[in-house]
């Protein structure tokens, strides 16, 4: 059983954050309903351990949980292969700067462009794949990646710098 005191420090630590549990989710899981699950049982285990939040980012704090929630719901729900995500098309749509008189043209180089962007994402292995989409989608600091993976900030950068090179390598083989 909570007390107030734990529920008004979920309110405050977790509840903020939600967003980017769900986006970083969302990119481990592959598909929106996986995710929602993550994103559920995440929120379970930081209510439940909501005394241990030592000050510091919450964010991070939270990240770490939907980390290792998702890699057991991985471990427990799905085969040890890649997981690739489904289509992302209205997700696109929502965050998209496509001004409002977009011919059919230009929506259809977009949504080209978003799916091999999307794709060459989906190929990076796994913990290139997850440095970039907290720190390109989630908007965390290498500190928050570090204290969020439980690698060395060196260590992000390092795999941060390896993603964007192996996604520039990708892309630029597709196009050509």
């Amino acid at each position: 059983m909570t007390t107030d005191g734990d529920r008004r420090l979920f309110n405050e630590v977790v509840l903020p954050h939600l967003d980017d549990a769900y986006t970083f989710a969302r990119w481990l899981t592959g598909n929106a309903t996986d995710a929602e699950d993550v994103v559920q049982e995440a929120c379970l285990r930081a209510m439940r351990g909501t005394h241990s939040f030592a000050g510091g980012s919450a964010r991070a704090w939270l990240i770490s949980i939907v980390r290792n929630t998702a890699f057991t719901w991985l471990a427990r729900n799905r085969p040890k292969a890649l997981v690739l995500t489904d289509d992302l098309e209205s997700a696109e749509r929502a965050s998209s700067n496509m001004p409002e008189t977009a011919t059919p043209e230009t929506e259809a180089i977009a949504r080209a462009d978003a799916a091999l962007l999307e794709a060459g994402i989906a190929a990076l292995p796994p913990p290139f794949r997850e440095a970039l989409v907290l720190r390109e989608f989630n908007g965390l600091s290498y500190r928050e990646i570090a204290e969020a993976t439980g690698v060395p900030v060196g260590t992000v950068m390092s795999r941060l710098a390896r993603a964007r090179a192996l996604l520039i390598e990708r892309i630029g083989k597709e196009m050509s």
